[in-house]
């Protein structure tokens, strides 16, 4: 793998896909955005993001990894992960729309092999059709890496369930009709050496007892993410997903795979970063009218940014390659995404001192960058959590 800052690809699929992704991005896609003055620190709504969902349905680019009978392209992970860099790569505030990050079928996950066909029929093909949308609640307030330790209820009541609990950090909440969320079986796990038992639900967010409460903001500005409150909220039998007691395996079923490929879209973010700071080096000039890029105290800086990002993704693509093998990656997934928060952390770091007070200032995109990186090494898994998993890989290697 050659480094660039804008890859190509010899699989003739795969670089039509990203040709026509770019053309989108930074045409009618930023046209949208711009027609509707929409900024990175804007509070989106439907309005906002449904013509995106439904035109890049149109395009082919909403649910493209899915299987060709959902109306996907069956795609390698490879080959998403590339669409995913690209999207990273675009600076687009809507990009997360496109191939349905946001409230569509990439943040649904791996669920549809669980669904019967009635959960496909009223839940899944409208999202995938870009007609209804959903948010992942997994997390709560005193439950983050140590996810089993929730203590959002369901209790068993005559012909379905009754869930009671608060969950945080819902991306898509805002925009979603639905909820997949994860809650503990009242009673298990009670008694000594009992282990607690979850299952999953698909949760109408105007049902009778569910409340959508603004989220926290976190430090990139964006305002994505919502409490989902329940109280008492009745759930039918035919919206429990999967087996009862198996929803835990259910929402971590796919941790590596996704694990992975938050990767390429940091990757994307930070090739633009990297993009714009050559830009910069190149026009700003210093005393004696020459460019910044000619000071060798710059040169350094950007050398040893290039070299970490194009680090990050090698090892990133070189992972998911042997994923599509069908090989176990899931220490390589760990170390992949250690690796990449933290490189890409320093290499915006080094884009914000490069430049300097403009690198500061809210409004400019390094700034934004920064923000937003910041948060990638704490987000899906913290990166100490991403070395206890490595430690743990190691320990069982023969």
């Amino acid at each position: 793998m050659t480094f660039s800052l804008h890859p190509a690809y010899d699989d003739p699929q795969l670089a039509g896909l990203v040709g026509r992704l770019r053309d989108y991005l930074q045409g009618e896609l930023a046209d949208h955005e711009r027609d509707r003055g929409l900024t990175h620190d804007s509070r989106l709504t439907r309005t906002d993001l449904e013509p995106v969902w439904r035109r890049s349905r149109e395009l082919g680019f909403y649910g493209v990894h899915l299987p060709e009978q959902y109306g996907g392209q069956d795609l390698s992970y490879t080959a998403l992960a590339a669409l995913k860099e690209e999207v990273g790569a675009s600076g687009r505030v809507l990009g997360h729309s496109v191939l349905g990050d946001m409230g569509g079928p990439l943040r649904a996950g791996d669920i549809l092999r669980h669904a019967t066909a009635y959960q496909l029929e009223n839940y899944l093909l409208p999202l995938v059709r870009g007609e209804r949308a959903c948010c992942f609640s997994l997390t709560e307030t005193d439950a983050g890496s140590d996810v089993r330790s929730m203590r959002t209820t369901a209790v068993r009541d005559g012909g379905g369930f009754r869930l009671s609990g608060h969950k945080v950090f819902s991306s898509a909440g805002p925009f979603a009709d639905f909820a997949i969320i994860v809650a503990r079986m009242a009673g298990s796990g009670e008694q000594e050496g009992e282990k607690p038992s979850f299952s999953a639900f698909l949760v109408d967010l105007d049902s009778p007892g569910c409340r959508v409460a603004d989220g926290a903001t976190p430090m990139s500005g964006e305002h994505i993410e919502s409490d989902i409150i329940l109280d008492d909220c009745h759930v039918p039998a035919e919206n429990l997903l999967g087996e009862e007691g198996k929803g835990m395996r259910i929402a971590l079923g796919r941790v590596t795979t996704n694990r992975l490929l938050h990767c390429p879209t940091v990757i994307g973010a930070t090739r633009r970063a990297l993009d714009l700071t050559l830009e910069r080096t190149r026009t700003r000039k210093v005393a004696g009218g020459q460019p910044l890029l000619a000071l060798q105290a710059i040169q350094h800086k950007v050398a040893d940014m290039a070299t970490e990002l194009y680090a990050a993704r090698s090892m990133t693509y070189a992972a998911l390659a042997a994923l599509d093998r069908g090989a176990d990656v899931r220490t390589e997934a760990f170390m992949c995404k250690l690796f990449v928060a933290e490189s890409a952390f320093r290499i915006l770091d080094q884009a914000v001192q490069i430049h300097g007070k403009e690198g500061l200032t809210q409004g400019n995109e390094i700034e934004f960058l920064f923000r937003k990186i910041r948060m990638f090494r704490i987000l899906t898994g913290t990166s100490e959590i991403q070395r206890n998993g490595i430690a743990h890989g190691l320990a069982f290697m023969a």
